[in-house]
């Protein structure tokens, strides 16, 4: 068994010596097989993923400063059906326009006024809270499925290393190549298992973080604007 060993370092030693730096750097995306494949696929979509959630999560997208300017000066005057008018405005969609609507309808139908939007504000502010993080879910997946993959790749190599073992003699010429193809494939997919999801599980935990302090901050925004309606008088009401 040592010179076995002995002799597929010797190999591998002796292949990356020749082989070019480009042709190792590839090896490592073609070098796993079916399931490392599949490995680079979810690699891929986990950076398109990745680049939309930081797009999408931006303050200027899910709070607009001039949709708030301009909502502000409609509720500071008690214009509450227009502020109403433009949050349903599909040019005016974004994360505040969404959580702010339905408080408005619930203020204008109700006797409670300010009391009604309160809740209201709470109850659509968590709903479009969690619909943010629903389309962080992806990223997670791939993240715990990624080292399971590679696992399930180390598990399918090494077991095609002790049926080299078991069906081919150590004087066959192909032995050593096998041997060492089929391990290089278990080692391959747990690399690439492991690239995929520590930066996948990483992104996963800083937009979770960020969505809180967005929704955070929506949230003094929203009572910000709720002084300026209180301020302003009773709202239009129709």
């Amino acid at each position: 068994m040592p010179h076995v060993t002995t002799s597929l370092l010797l190999a591998a030693e002796t292949a990356a010596a020749d082989a070019p730096a480009g042709q190792n750097l590839l090896k490592f995306i073609t070098g796993g097989g079916p399931i490392g494949y599949l490995i680079v696929f979810l690699s891929v979509a986990a950076v398109a993923l990745v680049v939309i959630e930081f797009v999408q999560l931006r303050r200027v997208n899910l709070i607009p400063p001039p949709k708030v300017e301009a909502l502000r000066g409609m509720l500071a005057n008690g214009q509450a059906a227009s502020a109403l008018e433009f949050c349903l405005l599909p040019a005016n969609d974004c994360y505040l326009t969404r959580i702010l609507a339905p408080a408005l309808q619930r203020y204008q139908r109700s006797a409670f006024g300010a009391f009604e939007m309160k809740n209201a504000l709470e109850e659509s502010g968590a709903e479009e809270t969690a619909r943010l993080f629903r389309t962080l879910d992806a990223i997670g997946v791939i993240g715990a499925v990624a080292p399971l993959l590679g696992l399930l790749g180390t598990v399918q190599g090494m077991i095609g290393a002790f049926d080299t073992v078991a069906t081919s003699g150590a004087n066959n010429p192909g032995y050593y190549g096998d041997l060492a193809s089929n391990i290089s494939i278990a080692l391959i997919t747990t690399f690439q298992g492991l690239v995929v999801a520590i930066p996948c599980v990483s992104l996963y935990t800083f937009f979770r973080n960020r969505i809180d302090g967005l929704a955070a901050e929506a949230g003094l925004v929203c009572e910000d604007l709720m002084v300026a309606l209180e301020g302003g008088g009773a709202g239009t009401r129709r």
